[in-house]
This record gives C-alpha cells, sequence and structure tokens, in this order.
C-alpha cells in the first residue's frame, strides 16, 4: 500500500501570515495539494481543512506539523487527537520543531512512552500559562480600576444646550426623534441622561 506525506498548517486569523510554516512543510518534501491550512482559532478541532485532512489519512501515512501549537491550542485535545491519529488511523506524526515528538522514532514501549509524556508535560504548561495570563489581566484590571480608570466605551456627553433640547421636545416644539438627532444619542442613552440631569438639578 502506498504511504503519503501531509502537512498541516494553522494560523489563528485570516490577517496572519503561514509562511514559514508552509516553507517548513515543503523543506519535508510535502507537496502543496497535501498541505491543508485552516484560519482559525486553535481552541477546537472543528476545523475545515483538518477535518477534510484527516478523512484522507490512512495506517501508513505521514503527517508534519510545524510545532505542537499549529495542531491545536486546547492540549487535553492535543492530546485526544494525538492519540486518535497515531492509535486509531496509525498514522505517524512528526512535529518539526520538536524532534521528540516523533512518531517515527522508538515505536517501542519507551518511544510511545516519551512522546506520552512530552504532551503531558506540554499540556501543564499550556494549562499553566493560561492560568497565569488569567490571574495577571484580572491583577491588571483591578489595580486600574483602583487608580481610577474606567473600562468600557466611554460615557456619552451631554450637548451644552441639552437643557433646552429638553425643554423644546417636552413643549412639543420639536418631535423626539429631533430631540436624539440633536442630542446626538440612542434613545436609551436619552432617557438615562435625562434622568441624570433632573436628579441632578431637582434634587
Amino acid at each position: 500500500m502506498e504511504h503519503n506525506t501531509y502537512g498541516y498548517a494553522r494560523v489563528s486569523s485570516i490577517d496572519q501570515n503561514e509562511d514559514r510554516q508552509l516553507m517548513a512543510l515543503r523543506s519535508r518534501d510535502v507537496t502543496d495539494n497535501h498541505i491543508f491550512v485552516d484560519k482559525q482559532s486553535g481552541r477546537s478541532f472543528k476545523r475545515p481543512s483538518y477535518k477534510r485532512m484527516v478523512t484522507k489519512l490512512k495506517q501508513g501515512d505521514l503527517l508534519y506539523v510545524l510545532s505542537i501549537d499549529r495542531l491545536g491550542r486546547n492540549y487535553e485535545e492535543v492530546q485526544n487527537q494525538w492519540r486518535f491519529l497515531t492509535k486509531e488511523k496509525g498514522v505517524d506524526v512528526c512535529v518539526i520543531d520538536m524532534p521528540l515528538l516523533d512518531t517515527r522514532q522508538g515505536k517501542d514501549l519507551m518511544g510511545t512512552f516519551i512522546a506520552d509524556l512530552v504532551l503531558q508535560i506540554l499540556s501543564f504548561v499550556a494549562q499553566s500559562e493560561r492560568e497565569n495570563i488569567r490571574r495577571r489581566q484580572e491583577e491588571g484590571i483591578a489595580a486600574a480600576k483602583a487608580k481610577g480608570v474606567r473600562f468600557g466605551r466611554p460615557a456619552k456627553p451631554v450637548p451644552d444646550n441639552f437643557e433646552s433640547i429638553v425643554s423644546e421636545w417636552e413643549k412639543k416644539k420639536i418631535s423626539f426623534q429631533e430631540a436624539l438627532k440633536q442630542c446626538d444619542m440612542s434613545e436609551a442613552t436619552f432617557y438615562r441622561k435625562l434622568k441624570e440631569y433632573r436628579l441632578l438639578h431637582c434634587s
């Protein structure tokens, strides 16, 4: 049975460039018609090109990826996919920038153990990094709030002639839509500002 060599590349968005990955795959003699590229997040494996590639892979084929995070960002799912590809489909997988993750090397129990161990370590490191990033973000937001930094869209300023606009609207000299237009506000913002204005001037 003839065995084929495939390559998989992924970038997180359409404005990112996959050229470096393609060069690495081509340097391993992967032909362009056997290279599959996705331009979306690596959190899930529900990616069109990846799914299409998996249907073509058969036992004895070889799959190249430049780095393990190009395969996916969710390392629990990466481990599941790794086992699916190597155990169920019988495909060899080679991560170019991590020689330990090359199933062609060490087909014995020790080789399999090392690959599984590397994947578990990567999973732990990735999870720890995600938690650290989230903690740093939370600490940064808390520190900024303590300094008075406000988050979200800036508050809509009230025009200088807000009082006269409201007065003309209440006297039916202008329509409600005209009042909104002059204030450059949505209906919800107008009513909120009106409530704030009345509380401020009638208290």
